[in-house]
């Protein structure tokens, strides 16, 4: 390796670790935004949100991994070409594609193994993310009492406190209303203090409860329900505990099997499977259904009616054809509403029909376009970077600013024209209205030549970031269209003479 390929490797590897962190700590901090009210409240521990992280962040691998490359061509030729570094090589006689060269190799490295680790990681750690965030919305919230209201989160009780001192945990003022014998409120704790713990498995809350009553309606037994009496019986005590058992507030893991067929937890060949199945699932439900259709009462009646012409003789040359509207003419008055309202109920009956099955139709296509459309993903992430590539690195050698600020405004810009691109074609796909394969790779059939196109022009030494060159192009115009309008007679205005003074 020539030190020439070891400098920019070098120039472009570190800019590139710090911009992929980057990215994927703002990916990770958005999902945490969206999340943060199913995981408040919850009692997570430090492992089981470092496992959540960690299998976000596996999962926003593939988007952050181009955006990163974006940003560190553009650091990295930005700097380059800040400090004369760019120029000095092509005064050498090293053209900039040769400059790129190893780069080029490098990512298509990266494109290779961002491609393996959307079709064999990916699918893995999107299964497990999803699990575990699915499993954290089914737990229950921790059990917070709050004072003045009361707490309803444990099966078969009622709580309420008046006061809760934040030092010593004590409670004041308690109430506790068990319906677990589903009778209503047939037994009630009332005690003016108490402390309350959790077991260390977390299977049961103990409460410890102070100078305090107990009231249990009793019901009689083997009593007619119309004689029966409910007597009260009242219990009073100094110090009481009371085991309450608890459920549903440890995380639950679920099975792998859970979200095994949805979509962003296949490989490629797992996608190109269920479409197949599906297209042909689909396929063979339009059939029966459209034969459905065509087999129903009122086109059997109409097809019984024109067989039954058909079978008939052929008619000699004075006698009448058999026509079917001119039955309706012989009908009798009542008998004719009768044939109206029975048409327009055939008629609703087929419209609503077929209503339900061009929904059902609907849904069915775009369950399969959400197929298609992760089959494409796991190649348009990719191909991405190499995209993103050919536009940071020449954009870099012609802006000819370093850092983060001027390759960041410029790296948000073309990610955000390539995030609506992707997000505008995707919804058409699910939608049918234009092919898998056109929605998908819209957004790189639309900027790959802005790539090639800024790379041609930094091969070239293009300014194409002057603004005097583009004073120059629009006083050419100016002067066309002035020589067109005046034939040959350019007037002298003010705006011309400052533009020429500025040129």
């Amino acid at each position: 390796m020539k030190k020439v390929d070891k400098f920019v490797l070098k120039s472009f590897i570190g800019p590139l670790v710090l911009t992929f962190c980057i990215v994927l700590i703002i990916l990770l901090l958005q999902f945490l935004w969206m999340y943060v009210d199913e995981l408040a409240g919850k009692g997570l521990n430090f492992e089981i949100l470092a496992e959540l992280l960690f299998q976000f962040a596996l999962s926003f691998v593939p988007t952050a991994l181009p955006l990163a490359i974006l940003l560190a061509a553009l650091m990295t030729f930005g700097n380059m070409g800040e400090f004369s570094e760019l120029s000095a090589l092509k005064s050498s006689g090293i053209p900039l594609m040769r400059i790129m060269r190893p780069l080029m190799v490098l990512i298509g490295m990266l494109v290779i193994v961002s491609f393996l680790f959307s079709n064999y990681i990916l699918p893995y750690s999107n299964r497990q993310a999803r699990m575990l965030l699915y499993d954290i919305r089914r737990k229950r919230p921790d059990i917070n009492l709050q004072a003045g209201s009361f707490n309803n989160d444990i099966d078969g009780f009622s709580i309420k406190i008046t006061s809760k001192d934040p030092v010593t945990n004590r409670l004041d003022g308690l109430i506790i209303y068990d319906h677990r014998d589903k009778r209503g409120n047939s037994s009630v704790t009332t005690a003016d203090s108490g402390y309350m713990r959790i077991t260390p498995d977390e299977t049961a809350m103990i409460m410890t409860l102070y100078n305090g009553r107990s009231y249990t309606e009793i019901e009689e037994k083997n009593v007619a329900p119309d004689q029966r009496k409910y007597p009260t019986r009242k219990d009073e005590f100094e110090e009481q505990t009371v085991v309450i058992p608890l459920s549903g507030f440890d995380l639950e893991r679920s099975s792998d099997d859970l979200f095994r067929s949805t979509s962003w937890m296949l490989n490629l060949s797992q996608l190109s499977f269920y479409v197949d199945s599906l297209n042909n699932e689909y396929k063979t439900k339009y059939n029966y259904q459209f034969k459905e259709f065509r087999d129903t009462r009122v086109f059997t009646e109409k097809n019984i009616l024109y067989n039954i012409n058909g079978k008939t003789e052929k008619p000699g040359k004075d006698s009448l054809l058999f026509k079917p509207n001119s039955l309706y003419g012989k009908l009798r008055n009542y008998d004719k509403r009768v044939v109206v309202a029975k048409a327009l109920t055939n008629a609703k009956d087929a419209s609503n029909f077929l209503s339900m099955t061009t929904e059902s139709m609907k849904m069915q296509i775009r369950f399969v376009k959400r197929y298609e459309v992760d089959w494409h993903k796991k190649l348009v992430l990719p191909f991405g970077c190499l995209v993103f590539f050919f536009i940071g690195a020449p954009l870099g050698a012609i802006v000819r600013k370093g850092g983060l600020g001027t390759p960041t405004v410029i790296s948000i810009l073309f990610f955000v024209i390539w995030y609506v691109i992707s997000m505008s074609a995707e919804k058409l796909v699910e939608e049918n209205l234009i092919s898998s394969f056109a929605g998908m790779w819209a957004s790189s059939y639309i900027l790959l030549p802005i790539g090639i196109f800024l790379t041609y022009k930094a091969s070239n030494d293009s300014m194409i970031m002057n603004v005097d060159t583009y004073l120059q192009f629009f006083r050419k115009i100016m002067d066309f269209l002035f020589r067109i309008i005046f034939q040959g007679k350019r007037p002298k205005s003010d705006i011309i003479n400052k533009t020429d003074e500025q040129l």
